[in-house]
């Protein structure tokens, strides 16, 4: 008869470390704020099914992970049905960049502004990563971002929220995953016919199991040693500043004794964990010969291997932190490697007693009876179930995302420009782009169309309309379409002298005949034709010419003079607004939506392609949303 088990109830934490030498479970429930561990379970990988960190074979580590599962729902009687993951810190990347917003007037710094700030700075990270990477943004995850500081009229301030001011400023740590580690760690679940209910990076797990928040005033570093990767975590003044990861750990060990002493790789994986005992250690090579070392043989054998990786070690964490740090903690299976830590402390020039080995604090946020949890290896398992349980991170819940459940990185507050950007959407997916402009000469004097309007994004939140400084909360539904670029500007000879001209034409000296499209920078002549005049609209921007205006902004309405093409009239579907100090007036859209503030952008005389700093928006001086509809005699200032 088949044993009989109990759902996995909302209280219980399942969590899964899939490592690169071995898979760690671990079950419990929170009680009192710390992390009650009912049940622990490990197995390693049979074969090396995965590399620095990065799963190989998803089959193979899909299998081994459903052995680790069995085992914890035999022992627990639980059905286990949702787990909380970490993504490895392999090919992490973290950007630094800073921003200023400068504003029209001194004002309050409301939630809008901040967002505004920080959104610059996350921008200017994307680009960064992009120049250096070579690739395109959404080949990467962007993981999450920490403010490192802000600074209001040049003071440093750690908050800038509800302060007045006009000089704003912003740095930033931006970190980004490619896509491949996260989607290979989905593909594994999902064989194993679990649900992620949580998603967080190694480094944020292995530090929120390590170093609590009471200690974090302190520059501390959290370095998790894994087999394939050393992933690094680092905080000061209360928050976690950045991560960064070396791709030297435990293996470089392991393999320095397979071809030292002519061992396969499980043999040379049992001596490196006999390297702190005592007396002779037996071993078999591969041509079947026995051998005896010593433990003091084997540490110096391993020596250089051991300098290279706490050289890497320090190398990374100097580089990030910018300094030395006030201290280090060690986590992970790596960690216990005889000499490491005093190696890592010489690195980086500081006392040994201040590099630790992680195990500590760990009884702060979690205990058990049957485990002994002062054990670095469980640093990163721990910190999985402790993040998800205690609430550390706000991706413990699952948040759906045009039915699906999003991928979700960042700790604290989640907004909903922060989830579409984890989920691969770009800015130009929320805001849109306008088609390309045409500009050419005509009869001696600069000519200006601008493309068709972006088709706006639509984002529904729980079915009602919302914005992209909106939080979003556990169990929210998220519907999202992304905007469409609209179509360039499009003219021909007959668009601009009319259907009916019959006289001559010239595109760059040569005859053009009506049907033919003029392309930008063309010198075009057409006999007979004098300059545009009439009221300047969106859709049909007949511009006056105004040679010194590079991009010249909407001009005002004018008569059209009698020989020329007539003024639109308004009528009372039109709109006529102020944007920048200059009246527009807008014909009604083909599709009878009304205007939106995120329709005049491309109108603002802004270069969005080369923006280099965050962009103001106010209706009638107050901070203005993406869908905010306007109306008569709206005063809209885009800067």
């Amino acid at each position: 008869m088949a044993e009989v088990k109990k759902e996995q109830e909302n209280n219980v934490i399942f969590a899964l470390d899939i490592g690169t030498r071995s898979i760690i479970g671990v079950v419990g429930v929170v009680e009192g704020r710390r992390l009650h561990v009912l049940d622990i379970e490990k197995q390693d990988h049979g074969q090396r099914a995965m590399l620095d960190g990065q799963i190989e074979n998803i089959e193979q580590v899909a299998e081994v992970a459903r052995v680790v599962i069995d085992r914890l729902e035999k022992r627990t009687k639980t059905h286990l049905t949702r787990v909380c993951v970490a993504a490895a810190g392999r090919a992490l990347k973290s950007e630094s960049a800073s921003f200023k917003l400068e504003l029209g007037s001194l004002q309050m710094i409301g939630e809008d502004t901040v967002n505004q700030l920080e959104a610059g700075a996350v921008s200017e990270a994307e680009h960064a990563l992009r120049e250096q990477s070579g690739m395109q943004s959404e080949q990467y995850y962007m993981v999450g971002y920490t403010v490192s500081s802000y600074k209001l009229d040049g003071y440093p301030m750690s908050s800038i929220r509800d302060h007045s001011g006009r000089v704003l400023e912003a740095d930033v740590v931006v970190t980004f995953l490619p896509r491949e580690v996260v989607e290979s760690l989905y593909a594994v679940v999902g064989k194993t016919g679990l649900e992620v209910a949580s998603l967080t990076l190694e480094p944020i797990a292995s530090l929120n199991a390590a170093i609590p928040n009471d200690i974090r005033l302190l520059n501390l570093v959290l370095v998790d040693i894994g087999a394939g990767t050393s992933d690094i975590a680092i905080c000061r003044d209360g928050s976690v500043v950045g991560y960064t990861m070396a791709t030297i750990a435990g293996d470089e060990i392991t393999e320095l004794l397979m071809r030292a002493l002519l061992i396969d790789f499980t043999q040379a994986e049992s001596l490196k964990m006999q390297m702190g005992d005592k007396g002779k250690i037996s071993y078999t090579d591969i041509l079947g010969l026995p051998h005896e070392t010593t433990p003091e043989e084997l540490r110096d054998m391993v020596a250089p291997a051991v300098t290279s990786l706490a050289k890497e070690i320090a190398r990374r964490i100097l580089e990030l932190n910018d300094k030395i740090p006030s201290a280090v903690f060690l986590a992970g299976g790596g960690s216990k490697l005889i000499g490491l830590r005093e190696r890592v402390a010489e690195e980086l020039k500081i006392e040994p007693a201040r590099v630790a080995i992680a195990g500590n604090h760990f009884e702060k946020n979690a205990f058990a009876e049957d485990f002994d949890l002062n054990d670095p290896e469980y640093a990163t398992p721990l910190g999985i179930a402790i993040s998800a349980g205690l609430g550390l991170i706000n991706d413990s819940y699952v948040i759906l995302l045009n039915g699906q459940p999003a991928k979700l990185f960042r700790s604290g507050v989640l907004i909903m420009r922060d989830i579409l950007m984890m989920n691969g959407y770009r800015y130009a997916d929320l805001i849109g782009k306008t088609g390309a402009n045409l500009s050419f000469m005509l009869n001696g004097e600069r000519q200006f169309f601008r493309g068709a309007l972006a088709t706006p994004a639509l984002i529904l939140l729980n079915g009602e309309a919302a914005e992209l400084t909106d939080v979003v909360h556990a169990g929210d539904s998220i519907q999202f379409t992304p905007a469409r670029q609209g179509a360039d500007a499009v003219k021909t000879i007959a668009d601009i002298a009319g259907k009916d001209f019959s006289g001559v034409a010239t595109i760059n000296g040569a005859a053009a005949s009506p049907d033919q499209v003029i392309h930008g920078g063309d010198d075009v002549w057409i006999d007979g034709l004098g300059s545009f005049g009439g009221v300047r609209t969106v859709e049909e921007p007949d511009a006056a010419p105004k040679p010194k205006a590079p991009a010249p902004e909407p001009a005002k309405p004018a008569a059209a003079p009698a020989a020329e093409k007539p003024a639109e009239k308004e009528t009372a579907a039109n709109l006529s607004i102020t944007l920048n100090d200059v009246p527009v007036l807008l014909p009604p859209k083909p599709n009878g939506e009304p205007y939106y503030l995120m329709d005049m952008l491309e109108f603002s005389g802004i270069d969005f392609d080369h923006i280099d700093k965050p962009v103001e928006l106010l209706v009638n001086g107050l901070p203005g949303q993406f869908s905010q509809i306007l109306v008569n005699n709206d005063v809209v200032s885009i800067r």
